[in-house]
């Protein structure tokens, strides 16, 4: 199903379209893009942000833990950027912006699928990004630290207590952190390709 969620602006003409898709599925990263691709007529900047987490024991986390977090978190972004890049490739240029974890690069106790698979999203940044800049496209990877999302909603306020006084800047990160780091890397000129940003408010730097 899709609805229109934004209205014109006077000034700045704006429309959103939300488009209902599973995305952990190629047919899901299939009818995204080629929903957007009809409202829109073009695709100037991807950005994965698809993602689950789950705490778990590395000997409790099943099958179906391990393939729901790989396909939600690695596979989706696989799926999207494979269903984007030749619109993007045919006018030579746009920006593919993944989103990662702290924990992708430093990995997670009790958080091994989750870790495992922010990873590969690091790695496959870094290599798509050197296949892609020929065709004037970027690709770059956001590593959020911990941010007061949903995410954390199992958390009690002494343990976000406790995440805070343990970043260095003394607070948790919020969503606006993290999209100014997306907004840069998704207008940025084309010269900052492969690269992992931290938004981390300098934990384990």
């Amino acid at each position: 199903a899709r609805q229109l969620c934004g209205i014109l602006n006077d000034t700045y003409p704006t429309e959103a379209v939300c488009i209902k898709a599973d995305v952990s599925t190629p047919e899901g990263a299939k009818k995204l893009i080629s929903e957007a691709i009809s409202a829109f007529g073009d695709i100037d900047v991807l950005v994965n942000n698809a993602g689950i987490a789950q705490q778990k024991l590395f000997t409790d986390i099943t099958n179906e833990d391990w393939t729901k977090m790989v396909n939600t978190n690695l596979s989706s972004v696989f799926y999207l950027c494979r269903e984007a890049t030749p619109f993007m490739v045919s006018k030579k240029s746009g920006n593919i912006v993944n989103i990662s974890s702290i924990w992708g690069e430093t990995g997670g106790s009790c958080e091994v699928h989750y870790s495992a698979a922010k990873a590969g999203v690091i790695g496959l940044t870094k290599a798509l990004a050197k296949e892609l800049a020929p065709s004037g496209i970027t690709v770059n990877c956001v590593c959020p630290g911990v941010i007061r999302t949903d995410m954390l909603s199992s958390f009690t306020e002494e343990d976000l207590k406790a995440l805070a006084d343990e970043t260095p800047v003394m607070r948790l990160g919020t969503p606006k952190d993290v999209a100014d780091a997306v907004l840069y890397l998704g207008t940025n000129s084309g010269f900052v390709t492969g690269q992992v940003l931290g938004v981390n408010g300098g934990l384990y730097v």
